[in-house]
Order: C-alpha cells, then structure tokens, then sequence
C-alpha cells in the first residue's frame, strides 16, 4: 500500500509534469493561436496524465524503491503520451511560418491540423488547373508534408453554387486531385494522401456575393495522425 509520503511524492512528480509540460508547449503563436482546455496545451495535459499513471504503475512495481520507480514511470509514459501532440504542436509552428502571407489559414483542432486554401489564390473560375499564384505555398507544404511524415493528408475540393450540382462535384474532386498529384510530384508519399470532392456543400460564406463565391472556392487540407503515430515521440527537431 501506498503511505502519505510516498502518496506525496506521485502528487509532486505528476505537478512537476505537467509544470514541464506547459513551459515547453511554445509552439502556439500567442497573437493567432490560444492554447486549448483552459491554457494548457494537449502536449502537458497528456504528458502530466500519463505521467501520474505512469508514476503509479511504477511505484506498485519497485517495491523495494518506489520513489525511484514513480519516478521511472512517469518519465516513460509521460513522453509516449505527450508524444504526437508535442509533434503536432511544431508541426503546426512550422506551417504558420510558411504559410505567413500567402493567405492560407491554418486551423488546430485538438491534435489535428486543417489548412484553408482560398479560392483566390488556388484555382480560376471553373477550372482544375493549378493558379500561378498557388505554386509558392504548395511547395512550401511539400517541403513540410516531408520533414512531418507521421501524419495523413486528406485534401478536400470544394465550390460555390454556381452550375450544375454533378458538374461543381465532379469539379471539386479534380481540384483535389490537382493538388494531390502536385504534391507526390514533389516527393509526397502518395500513400498518406487522400482526396474528395465536396462540391457546393458545406459553404464557408455566401454564395450571393462574388467574396462570398471565392471564399466557397476553397481546397482544405487535413492532417491526422496516422496509424501507430498517436502517443510515439516525434524525431523532428
């Protein structure tokens, strides 16, 4: 059985985690991006859970050391479970960088990443052809989408009400698909891509307004972590 001493001793390690944790979670942009859960990031509230369980776990283990085997424990599942969202955490730091001033949002939405491309800078009315405007921040995003392989990438084609439903359908999946095969062109893994073609659906403004009808011209991207990847530490620097 645990003693209030040792009881004491899991309660500080798991204060300590999650204090580490909330200290290293910087990679939010303070001016665009709040951390979520009341101001503490994904990356400290799993770290400092996993990190009580794990504190626990290996007390009950040691039984001739138990402060040492808190100690242990917490270390180890702390950093597994802290581990994707320390990863999306830079990840998206990296593509806020990237994407500064090229119109493209970017969006967290727990640990998965969205990015908003408007129709302004992607495609012509009417057309699956990539605008000139567009190459520079699909570039950037291949070079991203290389370094940051522990996700999949889901590209999403979407227009205004203008035309036909099955013509702005078969549209939107031709956009996707644009950007898709512009991305394996430069060195994606094609097997972590996905595409869908949404057509008019899920309109972000108004379709009676021609900003309305560019911003519904839209091709969104999202990015989740793929099999295997929730929970294991990230490589990258």
């Amino acid at each position: 059985m645990f003693t209030a001493r040792r009881l004491s001793m899991v309660a500080a390690i798991t204060a300590f985690a999650l204090m580490a944790g909330c200290a290293s979670q910087n990679p939010y942009d303070p001016n665009t991006q709040a951390p979520a859960e009341g101001g503490v990031s994904k990356t400290a509230k799993y770290g400092a859970l996993g990190a009580l369980a794990g504190a626990v776990a290996g007390a009950a283990i040691d039984h001739n050391n138990r402060g040492k085997g808190a100690l242990i424990g917490a270390a180890a599942v702390g950093a597994a479970a802290a581990g994707y969202g320390y990863y999306a955490d830079k990840q998206e730091a990296e593509l806020r960088r990237q994407m500064e001033g090229t119109g493209v949002q970017v969006e967290r939405q727990g640990d998965d990443i969205k990015l908003i491309m408007p129709g302004n800078i992607t495609f012509a009315t009417d057309s699956a052809n990539i605008a000139p405007s567009f190459y520079t921040p699909l570039n950037n995003l291949a070079n991203s989408f290389k370094q940051f392989n522990q996700n999949s990438i889901e590209i999403i084609g979407y227009t205004d009400s203008t035309g036909s439903r099955q013509h702005n359908m078969d549209l939107s999946q031709r956009r996707a698909q644009s950007v898709a095969t512009y991305l394996t062109s430069q060195g994606v893994d094609g097997g972590r891509v996905s595409t869908r073609g949404m057509g008019p659906d899920q309109p972000v403004a108004s379709n009676g307004t021609a900003d309305g009808r560019a911003q519904n011209r839209r091709v969104e991207v999202n990015l989740r972590a793929l099999p295997g990847a929730q929970g294991a530490t990230s490589t990258v620097q």
